[in-house]
């Protein structure tokens, strides 16, 4: 059995799901069955939203081998600290597939490295985005705003002079404080539910965020894209976003953002590309 482990939960949001979704998926067109492993209930309805319909919660990194057994084999997708665990799944398991947490990281223990530059047959692309965006739709007139799936410190409130020089619609997260969105209400024309997220992002003329995966997902899609950093960890660094023609601003930022709107669309190197799961399924054959 083949299992995917995404690091999920109100602290860090569904970022890594929306990759395992895309993997999942792709790994059943494939013929490849490839169980899902998430850590919480909440995460596993965004799940089915997202076309995986069964999955297994567990509590963290360390408790991937209280479900899957020797012989199988893992992808892991976290920046947990496994405190060692990882040595023994890499000796246990057939094989293990680990996305690098940054530039820096390397193949410790013999596992196989998703990595975000990947360049040679030793590593896979950590640039995953589910097939559906790449399928063209008619777009509507509309500047998207999605934070991310949680927002405890009520960052969009505290910033919502920025909102109020745009004409923004909010996609609300899944984390978000139950009442939250009648304070946001008073911010932004309209607000649309989590379970909204894929048709918005893929109908959307335009889409600010602060997901660095929602920002891939939404040019994948033919949007206008303008990513917010705040500073904090993200799946892809801003050069990458800026190589695929995403506008990264630092903070929230009026002035920059309003220019950047102006001079969309912006230039982008190259396409991005679609996910190549083969180095997984020649495991399986």
């Amino acid at each position: 059995m083949l299992y995917y482990y995404a690091h999920t939960g109100h602290k860090i949001g569904l970022d890594r799901l929306r990759r395992a979704a895309a993997v999942i998926k792709k790994l059943a067109e494939e013929g490849v069955e490839c169980r899902l492993l998430l850590n919480d209930f909440r995460a596993g309805l965004a799940a089915r939203d997202l076309g995986i319909g069964e999955y297994v919660t567990i509590e963290t990194i360390q408790d991937i081998d209280a479900v899957a057994v020797t012989g199988d084999s893992v992808i892991i997708d976290s920046n947990e600290d496994d405190h060692g665990r990882l040595v023994k799944y890499c000796s246990d398991f057939k094989h293990v597939w680990r996305f690098a947490h940054d530039a820096e990281d390397r193949s410790i223990h013999g596992e196989t490295l998703f990595r975000v530059d990947c360049k040679d047959d030793e590593c896979l692309s950590a640039v995953i985005v589910n097939d559906t965006y790449f399928e063209k739709e008619d777009k509507e007139d509309r500047i998207l705003f999605f934070l991310q799936d949680m927002d405890h410190d009520k960052t969009i409130l505290n910033n919502a002079s920025f909102f109020q020089s745009f004409e923004m619609e909010l996609l609300l997260g899944n984390y978000f404080f139950v009442k939250y969105e009648d304070d946001l209400a008073k911010i932004f024309n309209s607000l649309y539910e989590p379970e909204e997220y894929t048709d918005l992002i893929k109908s959307s003329s335009s889409v600010v965020t602060a997901s660095a995966q929602t920002a891939l997902e939404a040019k994948a899609a033919g949007a206008d894209v303008i990513y917010i950093d705040l500073g904090k960890e993200a799946l892809y660094p801003d050069h990458l976003l800026e190589k695929y023609g995403v506008g990264v601003v630092s903070g929230f930022d009026t002035v920059k953002t309003k220019e950047m709107l102006e001079r969309m669309p912006l230039p982008g190197e190259s396409k991005i590309p679609k996910i190549n799961i083969s180095k997984i399924t020649q495991v399986y054959q």
